[in-house]
């Protein structure tokens, strides 16, 4: 099968030939139709992160199930998936805790990658899936099959910037009616917390970014105001659309310091702070703990929206269904997996919300 492979941190993927290891007793081997740009996948790229070379990145899939090993109930061959990197065995303690993205279980596959170059020697699978390939192995518990009826392009943002965006609002905050949500940062993530805000029935839903532009285009996917955190005062903009009282919710979905350093000012008593965006290894932040302290206010750490993806895709679908959530708009452009590198650096240049690789 074709991969585009990272032998180089920061270098440009090659378009190699890989092999595939045999299903084995829980896996399903996908045929990709579609995987997305995200910016994580950037910055493993980028060795932000670390991690094993050579590496076939990409986490955000969907395709057709090619096969199944044995035991796999949740899905069968020809079933239309959504691909996920959240592997889990609903067994240990985090996941009886309702907590699949806490899982402590290990597998075969995070034992061993499954992929294997021209000339036999391993090649990382990134995030649990490599994405970036015509077809990956995963776990069952990976894969959430969906209405063949979504487009593959759309239907891929749902394995990850969907749900993170979203369920950091609908599941890790829980945002109730009436509150004033804040979120940095207009991406493909920010975008998605502006939709789960305006579902939930947020009073207010702010979008802030240093990009006019982006901010302007927030308004589509529900945000009520914006700010241009490059030209105007965040702090004193939040307390005049709040009318004093401050953010409720304040999401932030980028990786940037200067992010997370801002988002504590913009609190409301009992206000919390949701830590969506990762930035690179060994960035830190500063809080005042007598503050937060004082105010009740709290920080709260949202790994993939906290998710259930056999309960939260299912829900998304229903919503895109019904016009409630938006997912076609999300993609800026779609190319072939030859063009990969082009797509990559649109999206470093600002360029997309989200381009797509189709097969």
């Amino acid at each position: 099968m074709k991969a585009a492979v990272c032998r180089e941190f920061g270098a440009p993927l090659r378009i190699e030939e890989l092999s595939l290891a045999a299903t084995g007793p829980g896996e399903v081997r996908v045929r990709i139709a579609a995987v997305a740009i995200c910016h994580s996948d950037i910055s493993y790229i980028d060795g932000a992160w670390g991690g094993s070379l050579p590496a076939v990145y990409g986490h955000e899939c969907a395709g057709t199930v090619e096969e199944v090993g044995e035991g796999v109930t949740t899905v069968r061959p020809g079933d239309t998936v959504v691909v996920t990197l959240i592997r889990s065995c609903g067994h240990c303690h985090g996941c009886s805790m309702g907590r699949p993205v806490t899982c402590s279980t290990q597998f075969r596959l995070d034992a061993e990658t499954p992929l294997r170059d021209a000339d036999g020697k391993p090649v990382a699978q990134v995030m649990r899936t490599g994405g970036f390939a015509e077809q990956v192995l995963v776990h069952e518990s990976q894969c959430v099959a969906i209405p063949a009826r979504v487009p593959s392009a759309s239907a891929a943002l749902l394995a990850c910037g969907v749900i993170t965006g979203f369920g950091a609002v609908t599941n890790t905050a829980k945002v109730p009616a009436g509150s004033h949500v804040v979120v940095i940062g207009t991406g493909g993530v920010g975008l998605n917390s502006i939709q789960g805000a305006r579902v939930a029935g947020a009073r207010t839903v702010v979008a802030v970014d240093i990009s006019a532009s982006k901010v302007q285009a927030a308004t589509r996917f529900g945000a009520t105001h914006g700010v241009v955190s490059s030209s105007e005062d965040v702090a004193a903009r939040v307390l005049e659309i709040t009318g004093g009282h401050g953010a409720d919710y304040v999401f932030v979905t980028v990786g940037a310091k200067a992010a997370f350093d801002s988002s504590y000012g913009l609190l409301a008593k009992a206000g919390s702070v949701v830590l969506v965006g990762m930035p690179a290894s060994g960035v830190m932040s500063e809080i005042d703990p007598g503050t937060m302290a004082a105010y009740s206010q709290n920080i709260l750490g949202s790994k993939m929206g906290s998710a259930r993806i056999q309960v939260d895709i299912p829900n998304l679908v229903d919503l895109y269904g019904q016009g409630r959530v938006l997912l076609d708009e999300l993609v800026t452009k779609t190319y072939p997996l030859e063009e990969i590198n082009e797509a990559i650096a649109a999206v470093k240049r600002g360029e997309a919300l989200r381009n797509v690789v189709v097969f």
